[in-house]
C-alpha cells in the first residue's frame, strides 16, 4: 500500500518559480503547503540517473533528507523510437549551447534539428513515432517512496510549427491531432499532456480522487 500525503507541507523539488506556482495550483484543492527548494536554500543534486524515474527519485529524496518533510520532484523529456528512446534524460542538455558552441544556455531550435538530422540519417521513411514522458517521485525522509509515470504519445514533424509552446513543442504533434503542441492553446495542451497524465495518477493515489 502506498504511503500517504497527509496535507500539509510539501516541498517542490525545484529552484524554478513557474514550476513550483504550476504545481501548487494543482496541489492546493489537496490541502498541500508547496514550498520550493530553491526558497529553502536546498542544494541542486546532481542528475546522475539514466531513467526519468531515477533522476526523479535523485532530486526528491535529496529534498526530503535536508528539508525533513515529504518531498515532490519531476523529471521529463521526449524519447524518440527511431533513436532508440534519445534523447531521452538528455532531453534538455541536447539544448546547451556549449555542447557545440562554447557559449551558454540553451538553444531548442539547435535542439530539434539535432533530432530531425538524425532522423534523416535513418531514411525517408524513418519512424516518426515519439513521446513525452514525465516522471513524478514523491519521497519522505525516512526513505519511503511513490513514483507516477505519465506518456504523450505522438509523432514529429519538421520544420517546426507554432509559437506558443516551449522546448521540442514545435516539432511534437500529439497522438490524434494535426497542430503541434506549440499550434494548441496552452490550456487544451496542459490537459493532454504527459505531466497531467502523471499527475493524475499521483491524485487518484494520493488522494483517492
Amino acid at each position: 500500500m502506498t504511503r500517504k500525503l497527509g496535507g500539509g507541507s510539501l516541498v517542490i523539488a525545484t529552484h524554478n518559480s513557474g514550476k513550483l506556482k504550476e504545481i501548487s495550483a494543482l496541489l492546493d484543492p489537496y490541502g498541500m503547503k508547496c514550498i520550493s527548494a530553491g526558497s529553502l536554500g536546498l542544494p541542486e543534486p546532481a542528475e546522475t540517473g539514466k531513467t526519468f524515474a531515477e533522476n526523479a527519485l535523485v532530486k526528491a529524496r535529496a529534498a526530503a533528507e535536508a528539508s525533513g518533510l515529504a518531498a515532490l520532484a519531476d523529471d521529463s523529456g521526449l524519447g524518440v523510437d527511431a533513436l532508440d528512446g534519445r534523447p531521452g534524460v538528455y532531453t534538455a542538455d541536447w539544448a546547451e549551447r556549449q555542447w557545440f558552441e562554447g557559449e551558454p544556455g540553451r538553444d531548442w531550435y539547435m535542439a530539434m534539428g539535432k533530432v530531425e538530422g538524425l532522423l534523416q540519417q535513418e531514411g525517408p521513411n524513418a519512424d516518426r513515432s515519439a513521446a513525452f514522458h514525465c516522471v513524478l517521485a514523491v519521497a519522505w525522509p525516512d526513505g519511503e517512496h511513490a513514483v507516477y509515470e505519465g506518456k504523450c504519445p505522438g509523432s514529429l514533424t519538421w520544420p517546426p510549427r507554432g509559437k506558443m509552446g516551449f522546448g521540442y513543442d514545435p516539432v511534437f504533434i500529439p497522438q490524434g491531432r494535426e497542430q503541434t503542441f506549440a499550434e494548441i492553446d496552452p490550456a487544451e495542451k496542459h490537459a493532454v499532456s504527459h505531466r497531467a497524465d502523471a499527475f493524475a495518477k499521483l491524485v487518484t493515489d494520493q488522494f483517492g480522487v
